[in-house]
């Protein structure tokens, strides 16, 4: 029984548990942090997170620059705002406070600030020549793995695609996962960031880059997401259920950054750019109908995940687990057909050339390309 070759760079630092959040400012101090860019989306400004933060930064001799201006897709034009702030500022350092939309708009600030230029130029992986500045990643809900990985996806303001910009500097360093963070999201905001977290599970169990390290992600991570994704909706202060959910969703993070994703993502991505499809809610839409079709080259990994789960054996792993996945989008309340999510049917052909061309699609575990597209789309219309 031998094990194949992988070669995987260890994630950051990750101080877990209630109330952590309390130890920003002293685990930013540890790091060296003077004044630090605290990069944080309006609605934690008004939850009360951002003023915590604050404090807990200056009790700490930690000098606060806010950035705030962004919404849930921070894009090419906001990244280029933030690195001019943090520019005239002098910042040395960064905290991304809040959901992916944070954590992703502080590595591509940090990007342009330390290497200059535009974020298009990274756009791709390894692009940066100079060191980055360090962060913290806070997630505030459990969804996005990005404080797991080591890439920011940005969408360019004049195109809308979205561009997963990748460097080891962009990994964190401290990755702080409080649960308590996580009770003041909406429903329907746990709903949506919830699935996008199973998503990147099953997909990144799956993927052509799969390894032994990868797998033990993808396997906790969706064995924790798939027990308490229906059980934070319906108990939503429970706090042992809250910290399941962010662990998983940092684990199939951590998956991801290990072993990519595929064609589900490939099929959302465009969603996105082209109607303003919420990621989570795009994901939801494509990723039964990607679990069933990818049954030919990923029947035996399905049937695993199953087992993990504690779900009883069949013959047909890929259907079981695509019914699995519809319930839990009907839990979420999520659209289940492109029809439903306002997508126009005579879109799927511009629709599956644009999906051809994302990156996750050369991981997916069966060939994927646009015919393979169009297919998945008219199958969820």
């Amino acid at each position: 029984m031998g094990v194949d070759a992988f070669d995987v760079r260890p994630g950051p630092r990750v101080v877990f548990g209630v109330g952590a959040f309390a130890r920003l400012g002293e685990l930013a101090r540890e790091r060296g942090f003077r004044r630090t860019l605290l990069v944080a989306d309006p609605g934690l400004v008004a939850a009360g997170y951002v003023g915590e933060a604050t404090a807990s930064l200056r009790a700490h001799d930690v000098a606060v620059v806010p950035f705030h201006g962004f919404d849930q897709n921070p894009d090419s034009t906001t990244v280029e705002e933030g690195a001019r702030l943090a520019r005239s500022e002098g910042v040395d350092s960064f905290v991304g406070l809040g959901g992916g939309s944070s954590m992703d708009c502080a590595k591509g600030v940090n990007f342009v600030l330390s290497n200059g230029g535009r974020i298009q130029d990274y756009w791709g992986y390894g692009k940066a020549r100079k060191p980055m500045l360090p962060m913290i990643g806070v997630p505030t809900t459990a969804g996005t793995g990005s404080e797991a990985q080591s890439h920011a996806l940005i969408s360019d303001a004049a195109t809308h695609r979205k561009m997963a910009c990748g460097d080891p500097g962009a990994m964190f360093a401290v990755v702080i996962l409080d649960p308590a963070l996580t009770v003041s999201q909406p429903r329907a905001v746990a709903a949506v960031t919830g699935y996008d977290a199973l998503s990147h599970a099953v997909e990144s169990f799956a993927t052509t880059r799969r390894n032994a390290y990868s797998d033990l992600f993808a396997r906790e991570g969706f064995r924790l997401l798939e027990a308490g994704y229906e059980r934070v909706l319906a108990e939503p202060d429970r706090l042992d259920v809250r910290a399941a959910m962010q662990m998983g969703a940092f684990y199939a993070g951590a998956a991801i950054e290990c072993s990519m994703l595929g064609a589900t993502h490939a099929c959302a991505n465009p969603l996105t750019a082209r109607y303003g499809t919420l990621h989570g809610v795009a994901i939801a839409l494509m990723l039964p109908h990607v679990v069933r079709w990818n049954a030919p080259a990923a029947d035996d990994r399905y049937r695993e995940l199953l087992g993990v789960a504690g779900r009883p054996a069949t013959p047909d792993p890929a259907s079981a687990l695509a019914a699995r996945l519809d319930a839990l989008a009907v839990a979420g309340e999520l659209p289940r057909r492109l029809r439903d999510a306002g997508i126009a049917k005579a879109d799927l052909g511009l629709l599956a050339e644009d999906a051809a061309t994302q990156m996750t699609g050369r991981f997916n575990p069966r060939p994927f390309d646009a015919d393979a597209a169009r297919q998945l789309y008219e199958s969820a219309y």
